[in-house]
């Protein structure tokens, strides 16, 4: 989904036929699109920070006809959008990150809500969401490094599962007048759900078993309550509600190659991958153009935290400019953690893998392979 600017799609709907949407229909409402959209790639998937879905949403009725895809929406892909009379426009990144105070005419940002509205044109962005599913930027990635098995560095786990709450707490109690009055007081307390209650026999006594779903901050109400009576307290069980993990699904991959090969021949697998006539290398002390590599790990964001800690041979990462990618070879620093400096060699490789241009920069690290060029 890392399309270039100038790459645009004008098709009736076409490209969403691979999404189940039926090829006779020339027109789709926009809340059914946005609702395949995100059956496609779920935005629970997004990372907490990001601002992913439908940005920008003209009054009801909206019929789309044509979709348009970019990777960044500015204010030239905007007119572009206009006058190739879009009715939704598909940006990788969310032109829209910050909120808004206000939508005038002052910054590019503005202008682009305004254009929108003016012109009738939907926004939707998913990003992050797109990089984590299976088939989606990351794995894509993936297919630069040639035959290898990869793995998410941080696995999405299933958004709803279980439906509510982090902690299950459940309890027994033979006092029936007394367990009234502490449902009573749970029921009073906010982000508290699924609560149940089942006749048992427990040692021969009837007694009633309650169960109830809540969040981190409701279980310590709820804790507090029975903790006033020690029979209830001391029949209480807590238990962690942990969502399983989606397969093949998340952020950032770790990828181990079949086997191990060079680095100048994975620099050409990656220019060749991405269709880029140079890429950005920075090597650590003693490694060369032949070092081998035979785990990689990658993202296709920035990725510092989802790298971190991460030990691999070579790091792919998207920087901020996301045609730009900075590639770089593990640097072990001995154990501790301390700032050190080096002096790296940060080449840029033409089409045939020699090195056409050669700055010496001084670069700051971590012993955990987090890296900044000064």
């Amino acid at each position: 989904m890392l399309l270039p600017a100038t790459q645009r799609l004008r098709r009736p709907l076409r490209c969403l036929r691979a999404w189940g949407c039926p090829p006779s229909r020339s027109l789709m409402d926009l809340r059914e699109l946005v609702s395949a959209l995100n059956d496609f790639a779920s935005l629970s998937l997004a990372e907490s920070w990001d601002n992913v879905g439908l940005l920008v949403e003209p009054s009801p009725p909206h019929s789309v006809n044509t979709l348009f895809l970019t990777n960044d929406l500015t204010e030239e892909v905007m007119e572009e959008a206009v006058q190739k009379k879009a009715d939704l426009i598909l940006s990788y990144h969310p032109p829209i990150f910050a909120p808004l105070k206000r939508v005038t005419w002052k910054t590019w940002k503005e202008r682009l809500v305004v254009r929108a509205l003016e012109n009738r044109i939907g926004i939707y962005s998913p990003h992050t969401a797109y990089d984590a599913i299976p088939h989606g930027v990351n794995n894509w990635l993936t297919k630069g490094l040639g035959a290898c098995t990869s793995v998410p560095l941080r696995p999405s786990a299933a958004p709803s599962h279980p439906a509510e709450g982090t902690h299950r707490v459940e309890f027994c109690a033979d006092n029936t007048e007394h367990l009234d009055t502490v449902l009573n007081k749970i029921k009073d307390i906010q982000e508290i759900s699924c609560l149940t209650t089942l006749p048992v026999r427990v040692e021969g006594e009837e007694q009633t078993r309650v169960s109830l779903n809540c969040s981190q901050k409701a279980l310590l109400e709820v804790v507090a309550l029975l903790s006033q009576n020690s029979l209830l307290y001391h029949k209480t069980e807590i238990l962690l509600l942990q969502k399983p993990l989606l397969p093949h699904t998340g952020m950032g991959r770790l990828c181990t190659l079949s086997e191990p090969v060079s680095l100048s021949d994975i620099i050409a697998r990656i220019k060749s991958h991405l269709k880029l006539p140079h890429v950005r290398l920075a090597m650590g002390m003693g490694k060369t153009l032949e070092s081998p590599v035979k785990k990689a790990a990658l993202c296709a964001g920035s990725g510092s935290s989802i790298l971190k800690g991460t030990e691999a041979d070579l790091y792919l990462t998207g920087k901020r400019l996301s045609c730009c990618f900075l590639i770089f070879i593990k640097i072990l620093t001995g154990g501790k953690k301390k700032w050190k400096k080096e002096e790296l060699t940060v080449e840029r490789f033409g089409q045939k893998d020699l090195p056409v241009t050669t700055e010496k920069q001084s670069v700051s690290y971590w012993n955990d392979r987090r890296l900044t060029l000064n």
